[in-house]
């Protein structure tokens, strides 16, 4: 399986986040989505944060969002709010976050195709593996490209689209306790929904329905294998990886002035929680 991106050079970010930074998290996704178009190459940037649980829009909506927020606390996770997609996921020191930006100025993208690429992507940095795609309905976050191993979540995709550009955002769980990540978001879920219907549909969280690469591979595996791993498949997939552009990019005045402009966005909407 290739990736299928008709470009040669895939330009590379790596920001390990402290919890005093995990805004710049979606802030630099949303920056990096509106200069992809400019860059006219793909863009992979690997994020991690310390333990966190990241809100979706849709989790405005439980009808006691503080009372759910306290346990997350009491589990000893941080919690903000992102600006795109429905449902909470977990982040931590065992999770590794991919997003892949693709320009759409050579091809355009389908919704199913731009979840392809990623599929794709995690295939190549995993050949062992037999990767399926559809929803795991008592996951947390599912969605219809859910990735799986033997009917267990590894991975979670979402993106997000301009007129020139997309982002597909990967959280792949490498290692860790992924039965304490499930337990806390269905606690979470259960304690906001505070004995109410659950109309919004949050998920009923199982958490057998998911699993560490390292435990689907039978193996211990870190995240920094992992990133290594999936720049390599990049390589052997006869792409040039360029360590020196992004960075650079992220400190000219004109990418600060954007940025700053997003993080105050993300900021702002924290209000709401």
């Amino acid at each position: 399986m290739k990736t299928q991106l008709p470009f040669s050079t895939i330009q590379l970010l790596d920001t390990p986040l402290t919890t005093d930074q995990k805004l710049a998290s979606f802030g630099l996704t949303n920056t990096l989505l509106n200069v992809t178009a400019e860059v006219n190459t793909p863009l992979i940037h690997f994020w991690t944060l310390p333990p966190t649980l990241i809100l979706g829009l849709k989790d405005r909506h439980l009808y006691d969002l503080p009372a759910g927020l306290a346990t997350v606390t009491e589990n000893g996770y941080d919690h903000f709010l992102r600006n795109s997609g429905g449902l909470a996921v977990v982040s931590d020191g065992g999770i590794l976050n991919v997003s892949l930006f693709v320009p759409q100025t050579v091809t355009h993208y389908s919704v199913d195709a731009g979840y392809e690429l990623m599929k794709s992507l995690v295939h190549l940095t995993f050949p062992t593996l037999t990767i399926e795609s559809y929803e795991i309905t008592r996951s947390y976050c599912p969605g219809d490209y859910d990735l799986s191993v033997d009917g267990k979540k590894i991975a979670g995709i979402s993106q997000r689209r301009t007129a020139n550009a997309l982002v597909v955002m990967a959280y792949i769980s490498v290692t860790g306790d992924q039965q304490f990540r499930g337990r806390m978001v269905r606690d979470f879920y259960e304690t906001g929904l505070a004995g109410q219907a659950n109309d919004w549909d949050f998920p009923d969280v199982d958490p057998s329905s998911m699993i560490n690469v390292a435990d689907a591979m039978h193996q211990p595996l870190t995240v920094a294998e992992v990133k290594s791993g999936m720049v390599n498949a990049l390589q052997e997939d006869q792409f040039k990886i360029d360590t020196t552009s992004l960075p650079e990019r992220l400190a000219t005045p004109a990418f600060q002035t954007q940025y700053t402009k997003e993080l105050a966005r993300i900021s702002k909407r924290q209000a709401g929680i």
